[in-house]
């Protein structure tokens, strides 16, 4: 008995030696696996950097000159709240259902891990804030591998401590609810609110709290867009955690019970995002100061994530003003377009043969993205040209709004070309700063820009860089005479648009009515190499071929580019690149970048600039865009028209005093236009839409333009140049005509005969007889009865 008792204490005590030799040897292998993963032996860990500074990523703000919030540059659509935004009930539901001993653990709770690992994580996966944050901090998405995820599960214990170490527990609340992934791009507790309840974080109610907690478990599985019964059970589950806990008393809970799950789901990328025709051109300007910035100070600040402030030149208002003066003319315009089309069997196309519009449209299914994905799959041309032609539901634009109707992707190619498109760019002279800018006429439909993209025939619209040659190099003024002769050059023969020639015009008188021989004969004497080093100096990149037909404008240049050479007219010689981006602040409103550097570059002379206007308001007074006088605006207004070959692009640009504002108006391709001049010319196409975004601007009272502001006149400029007037019938029908073919003399509809353009509308015999009564010799004159003037 003696032994057998003795062998059953020896046996106790090796039991419990080796108990406690396991246990210890159990605490060493953890404290060693801690310590390996402290040194970062089992993976890399975050820096110190990295931990004091988490990724949260944030997108950038855009703001208008009067710090109206634009949209956004984000990789991830985020605002960042801090602990005090967050309603009572959201940190107390989050306490309930995630971690009730937050408050008292350093990172990790003991006690619900035992718990986790002797359910077999059935009650509760032992995770605790200060880990779930650590883990969408550092480690990403659990691991399908369980070797991997108990690997992770370290890391995330090491990097919850250091968390701990560094940050208070509302700073680690308010970061879990920033950085949490609630989906449908609604990244932080904020975005979360606005998309599911379309409200602030603040004015959550319990039930919302409730139920954007219960999403933290599985954002997709408790989703109530998607799930709305599961959701509420979820709601349910964490309004009775925090019944239990004393966060609710029973009379709120059952209370709470029988309210339905009630959304106001609302996706939030397209009303925070900029989506914008000017957002590639301000990104390249964004972009620039960031990496002048990154090369002073060796910090490297993401457009994206960096959570800037960018402060833009663009008026919010005029901006809106620009869309709806394009809507309202193109609109109208479209009409009478499609009512020409009825009877063109090729519609939208003119003068081409069907091989060409074969080629033209193949050309468009290339760059769509179905074809490309119908490429991928590898099926051959023939058989994706079958496809195209098959009819699908399809989503088109119209003037009056979105249509879905029954169409080959082949058709609507055909029907997209028929659209008119126009682009649309508003400077300030002094500064080179755009007011607005209007790409296009809706971007969901249309990405394109046509403001510093698209690059087209300016026809008429060049003549001003021309003229401001020839006074430059040749010390011409506005009453030196020209030929009106016709003329050759080799053989390049340009007509006037009416056909009449003869006689002598002043340059004044010339550029007014847009008179093909007078500019054809300025660039035989001065040759195109001035020309185009002027251009280039006024700011166009765009290549300019050697040729004299550039006098009439046959080459291709951006509407960016034409609007800001202009602008060198209003600023009275001086050149300023026009920008948007005005200044830039990082996230604790530290200024990063003020100011685009104004490269102010004086081109010619004030004088020079001057007489450019001047000559310019005669285009508007008397000349191809004296139309504008039937819309009321008054004040000084220069301006030239501009229309191209077969009427495929109408262009105005026009300046008052302290703005000037170039439009374009075309189709997205060159053989889609009006067959008719009447309607194809710049005055009819793109000359309406400055005149009802002028008149726009000058009713509303808080902006700066008005009639009274007037072109400030240089002291070396002489007062008898304003008075020249070719008094030769010439000039009668005299219309703005292309580079190289003459132009037919059709009426638009309701006008009559004597009304065309470029006539002097108004004038009586009276006055055009006492105006005879000015004497020219070479830009010098006398006059016979000043008291008729």
């Amino acid at each position: 008995m003696y032994k057998k008792s003795t062998k059953k204490i020896f046996f106790f005590y090796k039991l419990i030696f080796y108990f406690w030799f396991l246990f210890f040897i159990g605490i060493g292998i953890v404290m060693l696996i801690f310590y390996a993963a402290f040194k970062g032996y089992l993976g890399t860990l975050p820096s110190t950097k990295d931990i004091e500074n988490p990724a949260m990523k944030v997108g950038s703000e855009v703001y208008d000159s009067n710090g109206i919030l634009l949209g956004k540059f984000f990789s991830e659509n985020r605002t960042l709240v801090t602990y005090k935004q967050l309603p009572k009930n959201l940190v107390n539901a989050l306490l309930a259902k995630e971690d009730i001993r937050f408050k008292y653990h350093s990172g990790i709770d003991v006690k619900s891990f035992l718990r986790a690992i002797l359910s077999l994580g059935k009650k509760g996966g032992g995770s605790t804030i200060s880990q779930q944050l650590a883990k969408l901090l550092f480690t990403g998405p659990s691991a399908k591998n369980k070797l991997h995820r108990i690997h992770q599960k370290l890391l995330e214990w090491v990097m919850a401590i250091e968390l701990e170490k560094r940050y208070t527990k509302e700073e680690i609340i308010t970061m879990y609810y920033n950085k949490f992934d609630f989906l449908y791009n609604a990244k932080g507790i904020e975005t979360a609110a606005h998309t599911y309840f379309n409200k602030n974080v603040s004015d959550l109610n319990l039930g919302e709290c409730a139920i954007l907690v219960g999403m933290l478990e599985n954002p997709s599985l408790y989703n109530p867009r998607n799930y709305p019964n599961r959701t509420k059970k979820q709601r349910n589950l964490v309004l009775y955690q925090m019944k239990k806990y004393n966060f609710l008393n029973v009379h709120i809970y059952k209370k709470e019970l029988k309210k339905p799950v009630k959304i106001n789901f609302k996706i939030q990328k397209k009303d925070f995002e900029l989506l914008t025709y000017y957002g590639e051109f301000l990104k390249k300007e964004i972009q620039e100061a960031l990496n002048e910035y990154e090369e002073k100070t060796g910090k490297k600040l993401n457009l994206y994530s960096s959570g800037l402030k960018i402060y833009t030149s663009i008026d919010a208002k005029m901006q809106s003003y620009a869309e709806k003066a394009v809507k309202i003319h193109l609109s109208q315009l479209q009409i009478l377009f499609n009512r020409f089309q009825k009877t063109n069997k090729n519609a939208p196309f003119l003068n081409i043969s069907p091989k060409k519009t074969k080629q033209i449209l193949i050309s468009a299914m290339h760059r769509t993205s179905l074809y490309q994905d119908l490429r991928q799959k590898g099926l051959k041309e023939e058989e994706i040209i079958k496809i195209f032609k098959k009819p699908q539901l399809i989503k088109l634009f119209t003037w009056k709004g979105s249509k879905k109707v029954f169409m080959s992707p082949w058709n609507f190619i055909r029907y997209q070309k028929s659209i008119i498109q126009a682009g649309m760019l508003s400077v300030e002279p002094s500064t080179g700063f755009i007011k607005a800018w209007v790409g296009g006429i809706d971007f969901n439909y249309f990405q394109y820009d046509h403001v510093a993209q698209t690059q087209r025939q300016v026809g008429s619209v060049f003549k001003p860089i021309l003229y401001a040659a020839a006074i430059n190099k040749l010390h011409y003024n506005p009453c030196t005479k020209i030929s009106n002769e016709k003329f050759h050059l080799g053989k390049w023969s340009p007509r006037n648009s009416n056909g009449k020639y003869g006689g002598f015009l002043t340059l004044k008188d010339g550029l007014a009515f847009s008179v093909n021989t007078i500019s054809a004969r300025l660039i035989s004497q001065i040759t195109p190499n001035p020309v185009i080093n002027l251009a280039k100096k006024m700011g166009i990149e765009s290549i300019i071929p050697k040729n004299p037909s550039i006098a009439l404008g046959s080459a291709d240049l951006t509407l960016y580019e034409m609007t800001g050479a202009f602008n060198t007219f209003t600023n009275y010689g001086f050149y300023v690149k026009p920008s948007i981006l005005v200044k830039i602040e990082d996230e604790n409103e530290n200024l990063i970048k003020e100011h685009i550097d104004f490269s102010r570059k004086q081109v010619f002379s004030e004088e020079v600039g001057y007489i450019m206007l001047k000559l310019m308001q005669g285009v508007v007074k008397y000349g191809t865009a004296k139309r504008l006088q039937s819309y009321n605006i008054t004040g000084d207004i220069a301006g030239k028209t501009g229309t191209t070959n077969e009427n495929s692009d109408g262009w105005f640009i026009g300046m008052i005093p302290n703005l000037t504002t170039g439009v374009w108006v075309g189709w997205e391709d060159r053989f889609s236009h009006f067959e008719s001049i009447k309607l194809g010319q710049g005055a009819n196409m793109a000359l309406p839409i400055w005149a009802y975004y002028m008149k726009s601007l000058y009713k509303d009272m808080n902006l700066i333009y008005h009639n009274k502001l007037l072109f400030q006149k240089p002291k070396n400029y002489q007062s008898y140049w304003d008075y020249c007037y070719e008094p030769e019938p010439i000039l009668k029908e005299q219309e703005e005509g292309p580079f190289n073919k003459e132009k037919s003399e059709e009426k638009s509809e309701g006008e009559s005969e004597g009304e065309s353009e470029g006539e002097n509308e108004g004038e009586s015999e009276g006055e055009k007889n006492s105006l005879k009564k000015i004497i020219y010799f070479d830009g010098k004159f006398s006059l016979e009865n000043k008291k008729s003037l």
